[in-house]
């Protein structure tokens, strides 16, 4: 039997918690293993149960959820943070991107569009609707130029490109029929040279510097 999905919720709020707790409780591969109710439990939550998936709201007392996946990125590197909130302004989007989140979703949202999120960043994909994607390269666009890069080869540009629509390593060695442990390779060099921290970055400088299109991401699931 395929391995259930371990989730942590940190959300302030009881109530969307519960809302959660329950809609999960639904999924077959997917089991909530702890609550926290603010930034700094969620720390000490994700140090000690060591979720698969962190769902994370990021307005909260004692310690924001920016802060909160600043810490647990920190402590160990390559930690799945979902952050879901009411929140789509650019000053709350980007900084939960750079503190090391892989996705950014909004509470309006569908249950179908979580639960496809969650699996999304379980895969280490990141996962950013059109819309957050738009708002999060506007506030790229104002901070200047491109990093100082190496230039990417022909095909780090490629497997760039297929990082940018959400594919898994697996999915880019099968679109360009290599090994996966190739693409491993590509896209370390990909993050090396555009100083970059994870996939998510890379995909949001594909998408700020013209190499991928919005028009080019999966439609969002109805």
């Amino acid at each position: 039997m395929k391995k259930a999905i371990r989730i942590l919720l940190v959300d302030d709020h009881p109530v969307v918690r519960r809302g959660l707790k329950v809609l999960l409780g639904t999924e077959k591969d997917m089991q909530v293993v702890g609550e926290a109710e603010n930034g700094a439990e969620a720390v000490t939550l994700a140090a000690s149960l060591d979720p698969d998936v962190i769902l994370m709201d990021i307005v909260m007392p004692e310690m924001d959820g920016i802060e909160a996946t600043r810490r647990i990125t920190a402590e160990k590197p390559g930690s799945r943070i979902l952050v879901l909130t009411s929140f789509a302004a650019d000053e709350k989007v980007f900084p939960a991107v750079k503190a090391g989140a892989l996705g950014y979703l909004l509470k309006d949202s569908t249950p179908e569009q979580l639960i496809d999120a969650i699996h999304q960043v379980h895969r280490g994909e990141p996962s950013l609707e059109p819309s957050i994607a738009r708002k999060v390269l506007q506030e790229l666009a104002g901070t200047g130029g491109k990093p100082t890069t190496d230039p990417l080869t022909d095909r780090e540009l490629e497997v760039l490109r297929l990082i940018a629509q959400g594919l898994s390593n697996k999915e880019i060695a099968g679109a360009l029929f290599v090994a996966e442990w190739t693409v491993r390779s590509h896209v370390s060099s990909i993050l090396g040279k555009l100083h970059l921290a994870s996939r998510t970055q890379a995909a949001l400088y594909a998408l700020r510097s013209g190499i991928a299109s919005l028009d080019d991401l999966p439609p969002a699931s109805a």
